[in-house]
């Protein structure tokens, strides 16, 4: 299963690595509880709805409950992946990490964000070949390939599109999460404020948590 998932998604991580890190994140997930997170902070949006502007916040926050049913089966779903983004950022040291699922949202299928860790970020995508030119979460989705970028100022000096919300950030990994049919469902996004964040350790704890997450997607 776990070379299978590697080879659809082009991830170039060892099975066996993958594999340590499932049996560390299962310990952790037996072992720890966290509290889901049904409301948080957003950032505006520039001209169009586009771009985030960095540090500029919006107002009212983001209810998660406008788009998911905030029923005890789903709280204690958004829990274990909350507990996941925990074991990721303990384990990696990344900056930021973030869980979305993909959902059909006011007639369009974007990427919700269910869980994170870091600095306030937008918490829709329309998944469509439009806003795909600019954002690595959509590639990924649209594509079902993973997506490293462990220089992000040389990826963008040589042509590369890429959408910027923190200026800190050096390095970035989207990949998608599958479900038993090996159908994309979603993606994880992991940002780093170093380049060459990403080694195989690190991409081995991405993936792991990707086959775990499917499991506790909300209804």
């Amino acid at each position: 299963m776990i070379s299978a998932y590697l080879d659809k998604t082009i991830t170039p991580v060892e099975p066996s690595l993958v594999k340590l890190q499932l049996d560390s994140l299962e310990a952790f997930l037996a072992g720890n509880q966290a509290k889901p997170v049904w409301s948080y902070q957003i950032p505006e949006l520039g001209e169009g709805g586009s771009c985030s502007l960095f540090g500029h916040l919006q107002e009212a926050p983001f209810e998660l409950n406008s788009y998911i049913s905030q029923s005890d089966k789903n709280a204690e779903l958004l829990a274990k992946l909350q507990a996941i983004v925990e074991f990721v950022t303990y384990k990696t040291g990344v900056d930021w990490f973030g869980i979305y699922q993909s959902r059909s949202i006011d007639g369009e299928n974007q990427l919700l964000k269910l869980a994170y860790n870091g600095a306030p970020s937008r918490p829709l995508f329309p998944i469509n070949e439009q806003f795909a030119a600019t954002s690595n979460n959509i590639q990924t989705v649209l594509s079902e390939k993973s997506r490293i970028i462990n220089d992000i100022p040389e990826y963008i000096a040589t042509g590369g599109e890429y959408y910027t919300c923190d200026p800190k950030v050096q390095a970035e990994v989207c990949i998608p999460l599958l479900n038993d049919s090996f159908e994309c469902v979603g993606i994880i996004d992991a940002e780093a404020f170093s380049k060459d964040f990403f080694t195989p350790d690190n991409l081995s704890v991405l993936v792991a948590a990707c086959m775990k997450i499917t499991h506790y997607l909300p209804e």
